[in-house]
């Protein structure tokens, strides 16, 4: 018989409640709202997640779920795919279009840059971010 006894732990979905600039990248992290968080980033309207998501090829309907989900909060959708620029599909690229969000694709930093500009600016904008070392 036990001493003590725990309650199960309870796996949950990494969130953070607000979206939030992003302070600082690299060596697979991201610093944001005084937290760092190893991997990848997906900022909508209703927070910042983790997102499971090691390269641009990955991106696709079920791995922007979130995206679309909030798509009346979103104007443009800004793509950090990592080091270098990469491509999203055309249908891809379209489903998003017809939900009126904009995106703009290019490597993670300058990726980081625009949102922490859309952010200030009040407007409507999500991010995808790539994390790499």
């Amino acid at each position: 018989m036990a001493l003590f006894s725990r309650p199960p732990v309870e796996v949950r979905d990494q969130h953070n409640p607000l979206q939030a600039p992003v302070d600082a990248y690299g060596e697979g992290t991201f610093s944001f709202a005084g937290m760092s968080h190893a991997g990848s980033l997906l900022s909508v309207p209703s927070g910042i997640y983790g997102w499971p998501l090691a390269s641009v090829a990955d991106i696709d309907e079920q791995t922007l779920a979130r995206v679309f989900a909030e798509a009346d909060k979103i104007d443009v959708l800004v793509i950090g795919c990592g080091r270098d620029i990469g491509v999203i599909p055309a249908a891809l690229r379209q489903a998003l279009r017809e939900q009126g969000i904009g995106v703009e694709v290019m490597g993670t930093g300058p990726a980081i840059r625009t949102y922490n500009i859309l952010l200030s600016e009040a407007r409507p904008v999500a991010a995808a971010l790539i994390a790499f070392s």
